[in-house]
């Protein structure tokens, strides 16, 4: 079965956040599961630089005018065969593929994301003459418009199957109205049914209302967005779709987090040969001028620093975090004020906190494999990676009970140590004092060094690969073009 992903960013060429590592790790689990899987990818500098054997398949004019050359060969960096958009106009900006370099929104990401959807829509409808999908696979509101122009294309219906995942449904791409006539779509698209948005214009919706089944990235999520409290105020279409909706659970690329095999850490090390796992540590502390000190409970943070991943309770309990001799490392950029904040922490105690405000993927790889708790304790979250990364790395989660955190962690109670499924801690209430507790729970089994360690071996061998997704998305092309 032939199938076309399309995504804005993909890993190890392009990544700001969890999208880019399944859009990387996916296509490799579908082909074992025995699809043909090709990416589509706007060209962004990385990308373009990773594409070998490349040649122009086409060259374009979308409907606002811009020209776009579309290559296609060979991702060096992952084996795969992708299509990029080549137009400099677009892509090949300072800053981030969404922000300018003073954090703003470039001003034309309606047009730079809608070229992705479009030009997805004509390889739908037959523009590579010798390779057709049967499933166009689009991820977050960036593709959003996929399926929209493939419902007004030029087949004048579907001819592919269409599947759209939702990553984060906070994060929905919505313009002003006015920038809906430079897309080329009818006028009948902008309406309740269709992209409109209370009043404005909605990517994310567009996915949403025109795909033929829409997935999330946990079971949970899938439930969780059909409510007021977490549905952005797009619950009562997901509700109407829900027999349409599906969470199927995002996994770790084994073959990126590994602490056997990974060249990024101090010392390799396997559930059954921790001993590597105490050097990381040592050197960590060490390098960031940290007490070094074996007993000391070291706990991590990589996350983007914003409200929604509830890092302003790990401020508030910060402190008693410390006097209970813990010690706190965080790795993350985002709301300003949050950064000030954590740095300004780290200032004030820097034998117990450090801060770095930015992005290395390396180095979080060096915290995932010397801390000894991992926090995730988001507000929400559509499925979380980074609690995955703590279990391969010997991290034991601390989170809130929310999305694929839920579907993921069992708290380390009583019944659930006794009965061998307890993996990390976890708190229901997003509140301070519970977070505290939580944090409590972790540093009373911390001092219990045998059980902590039994734990701590249950969860890196946990099978998290994506072996069982990719089955699972397969299984869903082949209901879908069956349908």
């Amino acid at each position: 079965m032939k199938v076309l992903q399309v995504s804005a960013e993909i890993f190890p060429l392009l990544k700001t956040g969890g999208l880019a590592d399944v859009a990387g790790a996916l296509p490799a689990a579908l082909m074992a599961a025995g699809c043909a899987v090709r990416v589509l990818l706007p060209g962004f500098a990385p990308i373009l630089a990773d594409l070998r054997d490349d040649t122009t398949l086409a060259e374009l004019t979308a409907p606002w005018g811009d020209v776009v050359r579309v290559r296609q060969g060979v991702l060096t960096s992952l084996g795969v065969h992708a299509y990029v958009l080549d137009a400099p106009q677009l892509y090949q900006r300072a800053g981030t593929p969404y922000e300018d370099a003073q954090r703003q929104p470039h001003h034309d990401n309606h047009l730079r994301f809608a070229l992705l959807g479009w030009v997805a829509a004509q390889l739908a409808c037959g523009l590579d003459r010798h390779w057709q999908p049967a499933v166009l696979h689009s991820h977050d509101w960036h593709a959003g418009l996929t399926s929209a122009y493939l419902a007004f294309g030029p087949a004048k219906g579907r001819r592919v199957a269409t599947v759209f995942t939702v990553h984060n449904l906070a994060y929905q791409g919505v313009f002003a109205p006015i920038h809906f006539y430079d897309l080329g779509l009818p006028a009948q698209a902008f309406a309740v049914n269709g992209l409109e948005f209370h009043g404005q214009l909605s990517f994310m919706k567009a996915g949403l209302y025109y795909s033929d089944h829409l997935t999330t990235v946990s079971p949970s999520y899938a439930q969780e967005i059909q409510t007021p409290e977490q549905g952005c105020g797009l619950d009562g279409l997901l509700r109407v779709r829900a027999h349409d909706l599906s969470g199927i659970l995002n996994a770790v690329d084994e073959a990126v987090w590994n602490p056997a095999h990974d060249a990024a850490i101090t010392a390799k090390f396997e559930a059954k040969k921790p001993a590597g796992k105490a050097r990381c540590k040592a050197a960590l502390q060490q390098a960031l001028g940290l007490a070094v000190q074996a007993d000391a409970p070291l706990f991590g943070v990589v996350s983007r620093l914003t409200e929604q991943k509830g890092l302003h309770l790990v401020l508030a309990a910060l402190d008693a975090l410390v006097a209970r001799g813990g010690q706190l490392v965080v790795l993350g950029t985002g709301d300003a004020a949050l950064e000030a904040a954590f740095t300004a922490r780290a200032a004030a105690r820097p034998e117990a906190v450090s801060v770095r405000i930015g992005y290395d993927e390396a180095y979080a790889h060096r915290i995932f494999s010397a801390t000894d708790v991992t926090l995730v304790p988001s507000r929400f979250e559509p499925c979380g990676l980074t609690q995955m990364y703590g279990f391969k790395y010997g991290s034991l989660p601390l989170v809130h009970r929310v999305g694929g955190l839920a579907d993921t962690v069992v708290d380390c109670a009583l019944e659930n140590l006794a009965d061998g499924s307890a993996n990390g801690f976890v708190f229901t209430e997003f509140t301070q004092q519970a977070l505290e507790r939580a944090m409590r729970r972790a540093l009373a089994l911390y001092a219990r060094p045998t059980e902590w360690r039994s734990v701590r071996q249950r969860a890196m061998q946990q099978p998290l690969g994506w072996d069982q997704a990719a089955a699972q998305y397969a299984a869903l092309y082949r209901q879908l073009v069956a349908s």
